[in-house]
């Protein structure tokens, strides 16, 4: 089956800094793939790279068998490519069920009203259910996002995000200023979501990646020094040596 997503040779550069350095990845079908490594390793760079916000120096990036090397962010976006900043702000009064189908809609194509049409509202709920059968937002369906705690704005964030139906969702730190439960909260929403959508999922939080990742690669001053299964990565000793559990930004 072919890749989701295929990177061969991605290179940039800051002048004389060489952040990723000949790059090569791929991301299957259904597949999480963790991206780790020390900081200043250069994740940060390649998911810019790959969502448009920062031109290559050199190398392809391929999204579902299409060449996206050159295009600009918005395209990759109406070719698959998704990332949870996607979702700009949530609507404060609206319940987790409203929000959430408010982006399906959105993904639909339709205008507010169409909430107004019966079997078009009938579906938008019916998908919405099913996005949040065992997230860590099940039971607050109805909640409003005002009254939501942080953890659970990220996770409603990421969810809409699902909604839109990525080929391929970019992931830059989902964990990142959540505490334990709520990272187990979030670990539980993307285990949910897990085949709606390949990922590629950049995190210093080491639990989130062993629970979550099918494979792991680590990214150290700029190249992939090893890729393999938890279990690999764990027992790699370069791995041990060069990534000491410290992330960039």
């Amino acid at each position: 089956m072919s890749p989701v997503l295929q990177i061969d040779g991605l290179v940039k550069r800051f002048g004389g800094l060489v952040a990723t350095d000949a790059v090569s990845l791929t991301v299957a079908p259904g597949e999480i793939h963790a991206l780790i490594g020390p900081n200043g390793a250069g994740k940060s760079t390649l998911i810019n790279q790959i969502c448009g916000e920062m031109r290559s120096n050199g190398g392809t990036i391929h999204l579902a068998g299409r060449d996206i090397t050159h295009l600009r962010a918005a395209e990759r976006v109406s070719l698959g490519l998704g990332r949870t900043f996607q979702i700009t702000s949530l609507l404060d009064d609206m319940t987790v069920r409203q929000n959430l189908g408010m982006a399906i809609q959105a993904r639909r194509g339709g205008h507010s009203r169409l909430f107004d049409i019966a079997a078009s509202r009938v579906k938008i709920w019916e998908e919405a259910d099913e996005a949040l059968a065992g997230s860590g937002l099940e039971g607050s369906a109805e909640h409003r996002v005002a009254d939501l705690a942080h953890g659970e704005k990220k996770q409603l964030e990421l969810l809409m995000a699902f909604a839109l139906r990525p080929k391929l969702m970019l992931l830059d730190e989902p964990m990142a200023g959540l505490g334990h439960l709520e990272s187990q909260e979030m670990i539980a929403t993307l285990r949910a979501t897990r085949g709606d959508a390949a990922m590629l999922l950049v995190e210093h939080d080491m639990e989130a990646v062993f629970a979550l990742a099918d494979r792991i690669s680590v990214l150290v001053y700029g190249r992939i020094v090893a890729s393999g299964t938890a279990d690999e990565i764990r027992a790699n000793p370069a791995v041990r040596e060069a990534y000491l559990g410290e992330e960039d930004a």
